[in-house]
Formats: C-alpha cells, structure tokens, sequence
C-alpha cells in the first residue's frame, strides 16, 4: 500500500492547489442592445442571436 514518507509541507500543498480557482464566465457585448451576455446564448434583454431576433420582447 502507498504510503507517504513524508509528511506534505504547507507551502508545497498550497503550491499544487493554486490551479484549483473560479473562472469568469466568458461575457461579450450584444451587438444589436450592447448588453453583457454569455457567449453562444441568446440576449435576455432584446432576444437577438446571431443578428437575428430570436424570442419577440416586449417592448
């Protein structure tokens, strides 16, 4: 059975989990209202995808 012989210090412990962290989810501007969306969705606030209007708002 695999055993560690030494015990993992705290800075190398740290070192190996500086990978683990959130990522900001990538955002573009809606080309038609300006608006931040997430990428390859549709705009929540003008229902455009792809230039062209997806979901009718009312507006």
């Amino acid at each position: 059975m695999a055993v560690p012989k030494r015990k993992t210090s705290k800075a190398a412990k740290r070192k190996r989990r500086t990978h683990f962290k959130l990522e900001v989810p990538g955002m573009n501007s809606c080309p038609e209202c300006g608006e931040l969306k997430l990428s390859h969705r549709v705009c929540p606030s003008c229902g455009y995808y792809n230039n062209k209007e997806v979901i009718a708002t009312a507006e």
